[in-house]
């Protein structure tokens, strides 16, 4: 009896282990509807703050040929994926390793250039990809606007994070983005973060005013995630190419930053919300689509 509660224990233990093996990371698309509203910088501090609450994080800059993210960094990067297709470097060549051990794979012009990859350069980099597995979130960075890019990209994730600004321009643009994407039948439900605000009834104005025509126009599911305050520091982090929530982790952005960080978290494990492919098949879904 006691040997078949020791055997019942260890499967329990190697199921649980198993588990883990398969876990896949969340996938989570950060867009905008134009360029300027501060999208990149919030994309590289949420996922430092994601990170230091012990999640592993990789940054996709998948803004072709336009990314940025390793210079709000500070980094200069010698290789992105277009030398890990092309030109047979390893994966550990083009990921560049930042703050508390957030990831960051440039895309550079490589998405751009995916129909002239061949069967046997595809399938050398899905397995080089299989050293990046051990992750929790996959937070993909892309271009401004509406373009094939940006709705490939969108069509990939699990989550769309939609950034905006009480701007009218960048109201009119965002809700441009998101008929495209009903349109496309591509997603129906986004969350919307409210970027550079002056204070938070400006933000929930914003965001109302937003939801109200998405909603009754759309009739796509739509959930506030959250704002970010203006802030001096923002400007400062950007020319010393330090995250402001490293360089000023008091400030009101950054404080904000953590807020929505920690509500993406809780919100995704209280739903039991699970990526629903690994890296891998992240790639495989970009090179259907762009190939």
């Amino acid at each position: 009896m006691l040997d078949q509660a020791q055997r019942l224990r260890q499967m329990a233990v190697e199921g649980s282990e198993a588990d883990k093996a398969r876990k896949t990371p969340r996938i989570i698309t950060v867009t905008s509807g134009k360029g300027g509203v501060g999208k990149s910088n919030f994309v590289v501090n949420l996922s430092i703050a994601i990170q230091k609450t012990g999640k592993k994080v990789l940054i996709f800059d998948a803004d072709v040929g336009m990314g940025n993210d390793d210079v709000l960094m500070g980094f200069l990067p010698k290789y992105n994926v277009f030398d890990v297709i092309f030109n047979d470097k390893n994966i550990e060549d083009g990921v560049i390793e930042g703050p508390f051990g957030v990831k960051l794979l440039p895309g550079g012009s490589g998405v751009a250039r995916i129909n002239e990859i061949t069967n046997s350069q595809r399938n050398s980099f899905l397995d080089k990809l299989s050293n990046l597995e051990d992750l929790d979130y996959i937070i993909m960075d892309t271009g401004a606007g509406i373009n094939r890019s940006v709705l490939g990209f969108i069509s990939c994730c699990d989550e769309l994070i939609l950034i905006i600004t009480p701007e009218p321009t960048s109201l009119m643009d965002s809700y441009s983005l998101l008929k495209a994407v009903v349109h496309f039948k591509i997603k129906s439900k986004t969350k919307v973060v409210i970027n550079r605000t002056f204070d938070k009834r400006e933000a929930e104005e914003t965001y109302n005013k937003f939801q109200n025509a998405v909603k009754n126009f759309l009739k796509m599911d739509i959930s506030y995630v959250g704002s970010v305050s203006e802030d001096r520091k923002l400007v400062l982090a950007v020319k010393s190419q330090e995250p402001f929530i490293i360089g000023s982790p008091n400030c009101a952005a950054a404080q904000d930053i953590v807020r929505i960080a920690n509500k993406l978290i809780v919100d995704s494990e209280r739903e039991n919300e699970l990526g629903k492919s690994g890296i891998q098949g992240l790639f495989k879904k970009i090179f259907n689509i762009f190939s």
